[in-house]
């Protein structure tokens, strides 16, 4: 079955914070993401970082919608960190100009804030084919 978890960040996303989120892949994964919304209620409202992570064509794909339209895909990624059937920690380190993500401690990809102010970005949902066993 496909997890899905929606948890708030209180007082909205900030440089210094960082989010920590535990899980194991699924054994036949499609696909998962994590995205960081501004309003946790209502899917339309902007998105601060859509993280998807496509399992057949080993990508990661992030995106940002704001006003109701996405923006320009980045993709590139120096490996493809994640195996069917094994546990992963990811970070994502809130930083002035942007969000670096790194997985099992080593820097995987950063994405420039599209969000201003970031405190707008209020809640962390993470879906798809994986078990959550920690997200902090």
């Amino acid at each position: 079955q496909v997890e899905q978890y929606v948890g708030e960040i209180k007082g909205g996303l900030r440089p210094t914070m960082k989010l920590t989120i535990i899980g194991m892949v699924h054994s036949k994964p499609k696909s998962f993401s994590v995205t960081l919304l501004c309003d946790p209620m209502d899917v339309n409202k902007d998105v601060g970082l859509l993280f998807t992570v496509n399992f057949s064509e080993k990508s990661i794909t992030r995106n940002a919608r704001i006003a109701g339209k996405w923006g320009r895909e980045e993709k590139t990624i120096p490996y493809f960190p994640f195996t069917a059937g094994d546990t992963f920690k990811m970070e994502l380190l809130c930083e002035h100009q942007q969000i670096r993500v790194l997985l099992d401690g080593r820097q995987l990809c950063d994405f420039t804030h599209r969000i201003q102010p970031l405190n707008l970005v209020k809640a962390l949902r993470i879906s798809g084919d994986i078990k959550l066993t920690k997200v902090a």
